[in-house]
């Protein structure tokens, strides 16, 4: 997949292409049906191609209402080439751009960048200055520039799966209600919603080695300001080293460690099985939350501690596969 970082660096001579436009922080299955149908519009005649935003838009226009992440923009590109885009444009939201108006952002993007023959946004899509345009906007806006519109509904929740929220009127898939879901711990429900379990990445930073003399080592993952972790609690999840295909069965805990008085918030997670001399400091890596466990709890003593530990392991064990 061909990525461009902003307009300027998409080469003369593209051919022309089939949009899809938005933040897609998350790349959930709302996510995935406006993605999915931008690379069938494509047929064998276009390129499909999404267009995003770094930063997130809200953390320009309302910096105080700025969600917390659910994918860094390297982990975005990657869940878009495995959708089959063929391209790209990241584009730098600024207040310029925000303030630009919505025949402009279509003129100069759509049509003049991009060559744009088909566009494909999901049925409440807003543009332009104080997002004045909308779906019949662009529609319109199509009409004289050279492609059409596809605007398609959120991807609702099967009658299987999991609420989104407490509240009653979502009732479909979004960003918002899986980062709600993720702030309560309820990893589970936001990995039906996203398609896969959330992931956070990140090196592997010294700690207190206070889980290397309690029997249980881990890997204490600095997680990069402005991403979404769930809730304080012990998860059974999975962690890898550098990308790598094979991924290992994890006890991840969150929170402040308050059996030791712990002041910060810190994601550790203990590899279950790991080999002899197994050391990741230093080295990216990834986490993946499946389930949670039990809540953050503070215990009357390290044996009581050391205890629950064992037992997170095993409930680990039993609810992650391996191999």
């Amino acid at each position: 997949m061909q990525v461009w970082l902003g307009c300027d660096a998409v080469p003369s001579g593209l051919p022309p292409t089939s949009v899809t436009i938005g933040a897609f922080d998350g790349v959930h299955r709302g996510h995935r049906v406006l993605l999915d149908r931008a690379v069938h519009e494509a047929g064998p005649g276009l390129l499909p191609v999404a267009v995003t935003f770094d930063p997130h838009p809200m953390a320009v226009i309302r910096p105080e209402l700025a969600p917390p992440l659910l994918t860094s923009m390297d982990y975005r590109l990657e869940l878009f080439e495995q959708v089959g885009m063929g391209g790209t444009l990241v584009i730098q939201f600024t207040p310029e751009l925000a303030a630009e108006s919505a025949e402009r952002f279509a003129t100069r993007v759509l049509a003049g960048t991009l060559g744009a023959r088909h566009v494909v946004v999901g049925r409440n899509f807003r543009f332009g200055h104080r997002a004045a345009g909308d779906v019949v906007t662009l529609t319109e806006l199509g009409r004289e520039l050279g492609f059409d519109v596809t605007a398609l509904d959120l991807e609702p929740l099967g009658a299987g799966d999991p609420p989104p929220d407490e509240d009653p009127q979502v009732a479909a898939v979004s960003s918002t209600s899986i980062r709600a879901m993720i702030a309560r711990g309820d990893v589970a429900s936001a990995a039906v919603a996203l398609g896969r379990p959330h992931r956070l990445s990140g090196p592997v930073v010294v700690g207190d080695r206070r889980g290397r003399e309690l029997g249980y080592p881990t890997a204490n993952l600095a997680v990069p300001a402005g991403m979404a972790v769930p809730a304080d609690g012990v998860y059974a999840g999975r962690f890898r080293v550098g990308g790598a295909r094979s991924w290992r069965a994890a006890a991840i805990s969150v929170g402040t460690n308050p059996t030791f008085d712990g002041e910060s918030r810190r994601v550790e997670a203990y590899v279950l099985d790991a080999p002899e001399g197994f050391d990741v400091y230093g080295q990216q890596v990834d986490v993946e939350f499946l389930e949670l466990i039990r809540p953050q709890v503070r215990f009357e003593s390290v044996d009581a501690l050391v205890a629950q530990m064992a037992d997170d392991v095993e409930r680990t064990r039993e609810l992650v596969p391996v191999g």
